[in-house]
Formats: structure tokens, C-alpha cells, sequence
């Protein structure tokens, strides 16, 4: 299920990403080369990844799954209605705690910080407004839903904490911008070997 949505938001938006990852690149190594400033490969994929998971986020919340159903506003009313295990329960209940545990790491790493509560501040406010926006397109308002989105992006800001706390205990070249240029484009040959072995679910085939 979790599956079926990344393939479904990959295959629908590829052509925007496609596009806008081309710009995107194109215009941030012009603005290193005027401005003359050092091109770090593992921070540009990064950020990079950030913005292509931002579009998949935005296409996810505003045009999968569409639902007819009714406003929830009280806490914890929907979280309780699947069986654990279940179909509904590994959609709804992992599936809004996944979707944001991406978020916590990319909001964690660019604000730097080993303090939790401005990763729960931004996850929250952030859920809220793509709940409020679901309300206006004809979607439906459901409060469990945030507190879900805010639990992933907890857990984000965990999984952040968690590398940055050993990075202060590994080796100094573990830390240089070379290994990490080299851990990132290892990264990017393993995911291109999944494409080719495994066509990403069919994606683009």
C-alpha cells in the first residue's frame, strides 16, 4: 500500500521532477559559480532530495487517495478504529507516521539543531496547513492525522539526532566533505542499480 502510493507519486509527477530538478540544478550551479563559492556534492543531493520530496508530499496530500468521508476533529477517534496489522491500519496509521518521517530528518538537518521542539513546532504547523488545504479541495479534516504527520516528523528528528551523536564519535575523515562526496555518489549507483535490476516497481517502463 505504502508502495503502491510512492509508485503512483512518482509515476504521475516524474515529468515535473524531471523538469524542475534540470532547473533547479542548472540555477544553483550558476548561482556557486557567480557568487564563486565551493560545490559540495552531498550537500547539493541533499537539499535536492528535500525538494523532490516535497513535490511527491505535495502530490500525495492533495491528489491520492481522494476521500469522501466525514471531519474528524477529536484526537485519537480514528487511530483506534483499525485492528493492528491491518490493511487500513498499515495505510493510515504507518502510512502518515512514514510520510513525515522523511520530513523530521530534512527539517532537522537544515535547522541544525539537537532541540525537539522546534522539529515538533514545524511538523505540526505544517501538517495543520495541509490538512486545512485538504478541507478546502473537497478532502476531509482529520485531527489524527497531524497528530500522526507529528509523530513521523518526531521520529525523523530522531533518526537525525541519532547519526549526528555518532558522527561526534567516529574518525575525522568519516566527517570530511571526501567521504561523504564518496558515500553519496555510492548512493546514487545503488539506486540506479535498483532501477536497472528492478525498474522501481515498473516506474517509467
Amino acid at each position: 500500500m505504502i508502495q503502491e502510493t510512492l509508485r503512483n507519486a512518482i509515476t504521475n509527477n516524474w515529468p515535473m521532477i524531471f523538469i524542475f530538478t534540470i532547473v533547479i540544478v542548472t540555477i544553483r550551479i550558476m548561482y556557486l559559480v557567480v557568487h564563486k563559492e565551493r560545490f559540495i556534492l552531498y550537500k547539493e543531493l541533499f537539499l535536492l532530495s528535500f525538494l523532490i520530496y516535497a513535490m511527491l508530499l505535495f502530490y500525495v496530500v492533495t491528489f491520492q487517495d481522494v476521500n469522501y468521508g466525514t471531519n474528524n476533529f477529536v484526537p485519537f477517534k480514528e487511530i483506534f478504529r483499525y485492528e493492528i496489522g491491518s490493511r487500513l491500519f498499515i495505510k493510515n496509521i504507518l502510512g502518515n507516521i512514514i510520510l513525515f518521517i522523511p520530513f523530521g530528518v530534512f527539517v532537522s538537518y537544515l535547522m541544525k539543531t539537537r532541540k525537539t521542539y522546534p522539529i515538533i513546532v514545524i511538523s505540526l504547523i505544517t501538517s495543520l496547513v495541509i490538512e486545512y488545504t485538504q478541507l478546502k479541495i473537497g478532502r476531509t479534516f482529520d485531527i489524527d492525522d497531524i497528530l500522526l504527520n507529528v509523530i513521523g516528523g518526531f521520529l525523523g528528528f530522531l533518526v537525525f539526532l541519532i547519526t549526528d551523536v555518532l558522527s561526534d564519535h567516529v574518525p575525522k575523515f568519516f566527517k570530511t566533505d571526501t567521504f561523504k562526496n564518496i558515500m553519496a555518489i555510492l548512493l546514487v549507483i545503488i539506486l540506479l542499480m535498483i532501477y536497472n535490476n528492478y525498474s522501481l516497481w515498473g516506474i517509467l517502463r
